[in-house]
């Protein structure tokens, strides 16, 4: 495979049943080999995604002092600022060449997770950047779980199976800055080969070149999506959830060519991530005697503070 498959969500919302169990197997299909779609019909509108790109831009270009006035020490990243460099690949010490901000989930105060989460950090420079980050996030969080209910069809599970785990998910929106490159860069790039390490990640700004996805054959592809898609892909809690039938891929951010050198890059991930005492274990219909099960029992939360020390966002 060459290009990532594309997707219409409004097929999965349809009231015809074969228009619905049409994106059920084409998004099946694409996760089972490689593991990344580009998504129509998702919940963003143009308004939303021109403000947010707005606001985005508006905080990287703060002054780096302030910028570092929002980073939370003791949490591991997980809200608020991160500054550029600090976060690397699995197995990597070069850290990769972006800076990001993290908005987390949005609890009721009732809520049995409200005093794990970390309270989201507001911006008082931008009166409408966490405005317009809580919209764009509860968007891609809806567009999330529709995206899930159609995976647990396909799997055999009962269609609203994910819902208990994604509501009130511990699911991040980053949106990230590669700034411009201003030297060679010593053995690293915007983001080292890697894969995600929650359920599914939903990302705007795959417009282009840069990401780069690695096929069967472990040729590099460039993931490049049309404006109005996101590109989505699976990430290795839904992996190991489904005993690997569900393929998490390899994928990376390149630099760009010199002559690009001086421009920036925006990209905006959103990680849907479910409650951490989801049981991770391997699905028992995903089980049989020709793929036997692969990976150990754990929960959500014990298996991301396993990747956050991994990724050098947490110190042990």
């Amino acid at each position: 495979m060459q290009n990532i498959p594309s997707v219409d969500l409004r097929d999965f919302l349809s009231d015809d049943p074969k228009r619905k169990q049409k994106f059920v197997n084409e998004i099946g299909s694409a996760f089972e080999d490689i593991g990344f779609v580009a998504l129509k019909g998702h919940f963003l509108n143009d308004q939303l995604v021109d403000e947010l790109y707005g606001e985005i831009r508006n905080f990287f270009a703060l002054p780096l002092e302030t910028k570092h006035s929002y980073e939370i020490p003791g949490i591991g990243g997980q809200r608020g600022y991160v500054s550029f460099g600090t976060e690397h690949a699995k197995g990597r010490k070069e850290g990769d060449l972006k800076e990001f901000w993290h908005f987390g989930q949005y609890v009721s105060e009732d809520s049995k997770y409200a005093s794990e989460y970390p309270e989201n950090v507001e911006v008082k420079e931008l009166p409408r950047f966490n405005v317009v980050g809580k919209e764009a996030y509860q968007m891609l969080e809806k567009t999330g779980v529709y995206v899930l209910r159609a995976l647990a069809l396909h799997l055999g599970l009962d269609e609203f199976y994910f819902d208990q785990y994604a509501k009130d998910g511990n699911s991040i929106l980053r949106p990230i800055h590669y700034p411009p490159i201003t030297s060679e860069p010593a053995n690293a790039i915007r983001a080292a080969a890697h894969g995600d390490i929650n359920l599914i990640t939903l990302l705007m700004g795959a417009q282009g070149k840069g990401l780069q996805v690695q096929n069967h054959n472990e040729e590099w592809i460039d993931a490049i999506a049309e404006p109005d898609e996101l590109v989505i892909n699976v990430g290795d809690m839904l992996s190991r959830h489904t005993n690997n039938k569900l393929k998490s891929t390899i994928h990376q951010v390149v630099n760009p060519p010199r002559e690009l050198w001086g421009t920036s890059r925006y990209s905006i991930p959103f990680f849907m991530h479910p409650v951490s005492d989801m049981k991770l274990d391997c699905l028992e219909n995903c089980i049989d005697a020709e793929h036997p099960k692969k990976f150990e029992d754990i929960t959500a939360g014990a298996y991301l503070y396993e990747r956050l020390v991994d990724l050098g966002l947490i110190k042990k």
